[in-house]
């Protein structure tokens, strides 16, 4: 089977839910209350052990297959205008929004900023900022703009290049 990495997400996703499906199921199915004026095998749900495991383990199996083959896509397909694998800008991705998220918080920091009174009424503290506040919004822009261009490069592989899926 030919799939996108979108694709093959979906799928993933699919078969996961199959899978707590049938676990939850089996839950219901595999023990059952029944008082003991009534007949037991009246009230007993229908419930083939052998049957459910095969299931269960079919679809476990399908899962191990999708996720090895979402891996391997992942490991081994480079996004060219970054020259790192999907499997890296899994990491690097992350990593820019960290950055972003820092210099977001640190970009509009006043540069002086009266503290919390700790001391007596007659002592006043103020926080100082020790950096030039537009060489961090400078740095918050060119990260924003990187991590948008990553985020695109990576949806364009992941709805346009295939790989194979054996299932």
């Amino acid at each position: 089977m030919l799939l996108t990495s979108k694709d093959a997400n979906k799928l993933l996703k699919q078969l996961s839910s199959e899978l707590d499906s049938l676990k939850r199921q089996e839950g219901r199915n595999k023990l059952f209350p029944a008082a003991n004026i009534e007949d037991v095998e009246a009230v007993r749900p229908e419930y083939d052990y052998r049957a459910t495991q095969k299931k269960i383990n079919e679809v476990e199996e399908k899962i191990i297959r999708v996720k090895h083959a979402i891996n391997k896509f992942n490991v081994e397909t480079v996004v060219p205008e970054f020259s790192k694998t999907i499997d890296e800008m899994l990491v690097y991705i992350p990593q820019l929004s960290a950055k972003k998220i820092k210099l977001w918080e640190m970009k509009d920091v006043p540069k002086m900023e009266r503290a919390p009174q700790f001391h007596g009424a007659n002592i006043i503290d103020y926080t100082h900022r020790n950096y030039d506040a537009a060489e961090v919004e400078e740095d918050y822009r060119n990260i924003e703009a990187e991590l948008t261009k990553a985020q695109i490069a990576l949806d364009r592989i992941n709805i346009s290049e295939t790989f194979e899926i054996e299932i």
